[in-house]
């Protein structure tokens, strides 16, 4: 099932930015510009430091830690904005800064995975989880990759590593990815455990509600799936995905109206999409 959305919506299934995960939630643009022009300030040293250090050494560490972070977040918001090549030249700075800052590592598996170079991508987030194991961030990144490159069976275990950081912001993002690689996988069961736990975590996770949506249209539970990606629906533009899906859960309700409706969306807003395409054909399993 490929992503829902187009350019300049509100994605529906997981993107690049919706699985940036802690470098976009660490990341304040205001804050990096002026951390950026106010690098000799101090912040505390790591704990995994020796407690014996001068006070030269102290203020050399944070500086590094802190210029590597900095260019960490910008090199994320170049990323965001397709400029693949500043993004790695921020996290190579990063990196010269700090060589054990594992968000960077991170970082260049992100954009490596969004080049589409693989090999590059995995051994990057592999080398970040072994400077950071417990990182939630670094797991849920390169569980998604693995889920995205054909490995759905090896993600589960990294998404669960992440849920179980009692300090991740965010698990209900990790359990909307585990149900989703598990959809793909055909194990319904275990989608359908992770995507309500997902709910039941994040009431808003437009990913979950779509996908369990779909479940429940599989399962032949259509009242379900109609109330699910109204959900959906509730809360972000039109797509071509929610919208066919709708278009179903109608027909096989028997409402033709709606159904009918949605049809008529689906084929003035997006004419070109392959759902209109099997609309037009009649293929509606």
């Amino acid at each position: 099932m490929r992503p829902i959305g187009r350019a300049g919506e509100r994605q529906v299934t997981p993107q690049r930015g919706y699985f940036h995960g802690g470098l976009i939630l660490r990341l304040s643009l205001i804050l990096v510009v002026l951390f950026l022009a106010a690098c000799n300030g101090s912040s505390p040293v790591r704990q995994d430091e020796p407690a014996v250090q001068s006070m030269s050494q102290q203020t050399l560490t944070t500086d590094a830690q802190r210029r590597a972070k900095n260019h960490t977040e910008l090199g994320v918001l170049y990323l965001q904005q397709g400029r693949h090549a500043i993004a790695l030249e921020e996290a190579r700075i990063a990196l010269e800064s700090d060589s054990n800052y594992a968000p960077a590592y991170d970082l260049l598996g992100l954009t490596h995975q969004d080049l589409r170079e693989s090999a590059l991508a995995e051994q990057h987030f592999l080398h970040g989880l072994r400077l950071a194991p417990g990182d939630p961030e670094i797991s849920q990144n390169y569980g998604w990759f693995l889920c995205q490159t054909g490995r759905e069976k090896e993600s589960i275990a990294y998404f669960q590593r992440a849920v179980k950081n009692p300090l991740y912001a965010t698990p209900g993002k990790s359990l909307a990815s585990a149900g989703i690689c598990s959809v793909r996988m055909k194990d319904d069961k275990a989608a359908d455990e992770f995507l309500t736990m997902a709910l039941r975590i994040d009431p808003e996770n437009i990913q979950a509600y779509y996908y369990l949506a779909e479940l429940r249209f599989r399962e032949g539970r259509f009242g379900e799936a109609k109330q699910l990606n109204e959900e959906v629906q509730r809360r972000i533009d039109p797509t071509p995905e929610t919208l066919w899906l709708a278009i179903r859960a109608e027909r096989k309700l028997g409402n033709r109206e709606s159904e009918a409706r949605y049809s008529s969306q689906l084929r003035r807003k997006f004419p070109a999409s392959k759902e209109n395409q099997r609309l037009m054909q009649g293929q509606y399993e």
